[in-house]
């Protein structure tokens, strides 16, 4: 099958990876669900599907679908072609940057920046040692990346992207209104908690979004890496919340 691509392929290479790339993520994402639903032991009979109306939960991508999924680069004619990770690729020629790029980090600083104000609500607000421990975390993980992310701005005289606007930052996967983040902050203990996870997980689920987007078709090394850094701590983190609130969840 491989040398069929090799010997079929006319589009140039950098296209085909990038579709090759995407959809190897989300045929990653496919086996992993499939694979979180067949939990029966064996020689039990299945479960009859539920009557009740299903809670509706954020959807964890998972982690080896970042970063790790192989990608098919197409062999020179006649020659075949070969499996690599996405950290084995090389960017074509001469690009250093592109697009992609640009939108994903002046998107993840005003997008890690509302994660870290929504964080610096907890302390005085949360019943649950367990969710201020994950405050602890965004803020001890995520202020570190903006930085980053600013001075790679900076570095290439892009920081007028900066800021941006609001209708710009309601657009963002995962991005919480200011209507719902008010809610967030007129409410306390156990409510506030619940609250807080709903949000967050929504808000960390956007940032892999973004995270698989500039994945696809970023050509930078230093955002492609601390991209797939950040899919794999945020879906982690989704994971440790769900946790807080259902310990039984483990």
């Amino acid at each position: 099958m491989a040398r069929n691509v090799a010997g079929s392929s006319r589009r140039p290479a950098i296209v085909f990876l990038a579709l090759v790339e995407a959809a190897a993520v989300l045929l990653a994402v496919g086996i992993a669900g499939f694979a979180a639903g067949g939990d029966d032991p064996p020689g039990r009979p299945a479960a009859a599907p539920a009557t009740a109306t299903p809670v509706a939960t954020p959807t964890v991508l998972p982690t080896q679908a970042i970063g790790t999924a192989p990608v098919i680069r197409p062999g020179r004619p006649g020659e075949s072609a070969q499996v690599l990770r996405p950290d084995q690729l090389t960017p074509p020629p001469g690009a250093q940057h592109n697009a992609a790029d640009i939108r994903f980090v002046s998107m993840m600083v005003p997008h890690h920046e509302q994660a870290l104000a929504m964080a610096a609500l907890v302390p005085e607000r949360a019943g649950s040692t367990g969710v201020i421990a994950v405050a602890d975390r965004i803020r001890a993980g995520q202020q570190p990346e903006v930085e980053v992310l600013k001075s790679w701005l900076r570095d290439r005289n892009l920081d007028s992207l900066l800021g941006g606007t609001g209708h710009e930052h309601a657009t963002m996967h995962g991005m919480q209104s200011p209507e719902a983040i008010a809610r967030l902050t007129a409410t306390t203990g156990t409510d506030f908690d619940r609250m807080f996870v709903e949000m967050m997980s929504a808000h960390h689920q956007g940032a892999i979004a973004m995270a698989q987007e500039v994945l696809v078709n970023g050509v930078d090394r230093q955002i492609r890496e601390l991209a797939r850094n950040i899919a794999f701590e945020q879906a982690v983190e989704v994971n440790r919340m769900r946790e807080v609130l259902d310990p039984q969840s483990k």
